[in-house]
């Protein structure tokens, strides 16, 4: 049955990274990834929260497997993120390709880190 929370959650994940990305990307003239920046810091702050929430008891093995392997693992993309950051270098806007890596890591590990926090503030 762990297979179906997955899947369930991937189903929302994947058309939700899709919508989010376009919405996104579509508010900024410029070649910075705006759209995969954006999916990944708000999966790792949500992961980050469900980490700390099942860490404390308060979320299920099964709220995991729905919402961080599922939901978090579909909206996320590594593959995108390393897609994009070799283009920026290969057409020459290499600043943006610096950018974009270091600000998606530290942004992302910031995220994560502050839904652990969170999760522990709610959890008590």
């Amino acid at each position: 049955m762990n297979w179906l929370l997955v899947f369930v959650g991937a189903a929302v994940g994947a058309p939700l990274r899709f919508l989010t990305d376009r919405a996104v990307q579509a508010r900024h003239d410029t070649v910075f990834p705006w759209g995969t920046l954006t999916v990944n810091v708000v999966g790792c702050l949500v992961l980050g929260g469900l980490t700390g929430a099942v860490t404390a008891g308060a979320a299920s093995s099964q709220v995991q497997m729905l919402v961080g392997t599922g939901l978090c693992g579909a909206l996320t993309t590594y593959s995108t993120f390393s897609y994009e950051t070799l283009r920026l270098a290969e057409d020459g806007a290499r600043f943006h390709a610096v950018a974009n890596a270091v600000v998606s890591v530290v942004a992302g590990l910031g995220a994560v880190f502050l839904g652990v926090a969170f999760a522990n503030a709610w959890t008590g």
